[in-house]
């Protein structure tokens, strides 16, 4: 990664890892657990919640060990292969490197809270009427939009190639 457009990587990763931990220590200092204060009546709340388990809640009600450093050794293979897709895959395709760089900070984000923590922040909750979408961070929104992105731009490098 000599190449000087590939900080489209780096400073993505460092921009959502400094917001999401900054984030998630302002709302652990703030609110209590299961707290929830509305922002947009009958559409958002702030909300404490821990995650024990991966994206949308999945597996968050299984509390062994085991699950535990299988999430771990999952996080990190997939921040290797994105370190790995920065470096060979994507040298020099700036938009395709801001992507993986909002994912690769997403990832160790919540691979900090993880590890640190033993189980993950969420704070931001939306809904409608009784249906909650499941609570999510800055680091699950990162992690979303760089994947959305990615797509988007692969899509379109094919077009253009087609």
């Amino acid at each position: 990664m000599k190449d000087r457009r590939n900080l489209f990587f780096v400073w993505p990763a460092v921009a959502v890892l400094i917001l999401d931990q900054l984030s998630k220590l302002i709302v652990m200092a703030t609110f209590d657990p299961y707290e929830s204060v509305p922002v947009i009546r009958g559409f958002f709340n702030l909300v404490l919640v821990r995650n024990r388990g991966m994206a949308f809640g999945i597996m968050n009600h299984h509390q062994g060990r085991l699950v535990f450093y299988f999430l771990i050794l999952l996080t990190i293979s997939a921040i290797v292969i994105l370190i790995y897709w920065a470096c060979r895959q994507a040298q020099g395709k700036t938009r395709v490197l801001f992507g993986l760089g909002l994912i690769l900070g997403g990832a160790v984000g919540n691979l900090i809270d993880r590890v640190r923590l033993g189980s993950v922040i969420d704070f931001l909750d939306f809904f409608v009427g009784r249906y909650h979408w499941p609570a999510f961070n800055l680091a699950d929104s990162a992690i979303s939009v760089g994947t959305i992105w990615i797509a988007i731009q692969l899509i379109r490098q094919g077009i253009h190639r087609g």
